[in-house]
């Protein structure tokens, strides 16, 4: 056909197209990486400052009532149930909450342990791992000197292990809770209601723990108060509990998939 001809038809509004300039779909240059980084190092710390605030101004209230500044009463040395309600309670809520907010622009960990068992199954990069764990260890540490700074009262939200257990089974109390944590997350299909089960195992944990161990499942969580008000000798119980518990529920999440693969086609870490 010749050029007038097409002219033609592009003048009578005939389909008419003009070479693309633009490079085929496999040499387009890919979104910026670093700005991604940014934004989920940014949505990692706020999200994890704002859950670590409200479960640690809840642990402070609850253990400064009728100042007695502990999980036991100061009849009897049996658990004040009333307390650990609140403590876990605190904890659950607000990690529903902000993993509900923070999801979808940091993936909503909060937490070494969960941040560790999303690497261990592939489901971040190394790059991801490292830079999420700073931005959680710094926001425990701003969350603690916050909250000390804003309520009154020494802060006395350190974990601790009570008298009547011992650093072995504290260590591996801390492991099991977690493990029940990280599976629960591993788990689970992105949806509506994921949040909610989400705090609905911590708070479980939390009940199951918090009077022995204090409930961290968290390094961040212990980590941000010790640097606040000192460390004690057993800290690396609160580290190495945690990622135990993360391997094992990464073990366990692997198996499931090897198994069943289809069960967990869909499942994202961020």
């Amino acid at each position: 056909m010749s050029d007038q001809g097409a002219n033609n038809k592009g003048e009578l509004g005939l389909p008419f197209h003009e070479p693309s300039t633009a490079p085929p779909p496999e040499t387009r240059t890919p979104p910026h990486t670093l700005r991604s980084e940014i934004t989920a190092f940014i949505g990692e710390f706020i999200g994890t400052f704002m859950f670590l605030s409200l479960a640690f101004s809840g642990t402070q209230i609850a253990l400064n009532a009728a100042n007695t500044q502990q999980l036991t009463s100061s009849d009897t040395p049996a658990p004040d149930v009333g307390k650990l309600l609140y403590i876990a309670f605190a904890f659950g809520v607000s990690l529903a909450i902000n993993v509900a907010i923070f999801a979808e622009i940091s993936g909503g960990k909060f937490n070494p342990a969960v941040t560790t068992a999303l690497f261990i199954t592939g489901q971040i990069h190394w790059h991801r791992m490292v830079q999420t764990i700073i931005a959680q260890l710094l926001a425990a540490m701003a969350a603690s000197g916050f909250v000390s700074a804003l309520l009154p009262g020494p802060l006395i939200i350190a974990t601790k292990l009570d008298p009547s257990i011992t650093v072995t089974r504290g260590l591996f109390l801390e492991a099991f809770v977690t493990s029940m944590l990280v599976l629960t997350i591993l788990m689970l299909d992105g949806g509506p209601s994921r949040p909610m089960y989400i705090g609905m195992s911590l708070f479980v944990a939390e009940l199951c723990s918090v009077f022995f161990t204090g409930g961290s499942l968290n390094p961040a969580r212990s980590f941000g108060p010790c640097v606040v008000v000192g460390f004690t000798t057993y800290h690396w119980i609160y580290w190495l509990g945690p990622l135990m518990g993360s391997c094992v529920a990464s073990g366990a999440y692997w198996l499931i998939k090897y198994v069943q693969p289809e069960r967990l086609e869909g499942n994202h870490g961020d």
